[in-house]
């Protein structure tokens, strides 16, 4: 099952090409990931946002979405979806 996963907007980039698409660095706890902005163009660096199969789909308040990390993360809902940290040697 995918789920949207919290996550804040570190770094905002326009891929050149066919279409000029937007994207943003974000960051989930320790993991960073690239993120399509399409559907948000509101969003800014700083912001929090939920992330669905690779685009932001809504901007949340930050207190929730740190809270809501943590929820997933203490239910091992992270790692279902590659965003739980590495253990070293592993």
């Amino acid at each position: 099952m995918c789920l949207a996963i919290p996550g804040r907007i570190i770094e905002k980039q326009a891929l050149a090409g066919e279409t000029e698409a937007r994207v943003a660095m974000v960051e989930f706890g320790t993991i960073r990931r690239p993120v399509y902005l399409d559907l948000l163009p509101e969003a800014e660096v700083g912001d929090y946002v939920l992330v669905h199969t690779g685009f932001a789909i809504s901007v949340v308040d930050g207190e929730e979405a740190r809270h809501n990390f943590a929820v997933l993360e203490k239910q091992g809902r992270l790692e279902e979806e590659g965003l739980a940290e590495k253990a070293e040697g592993a």
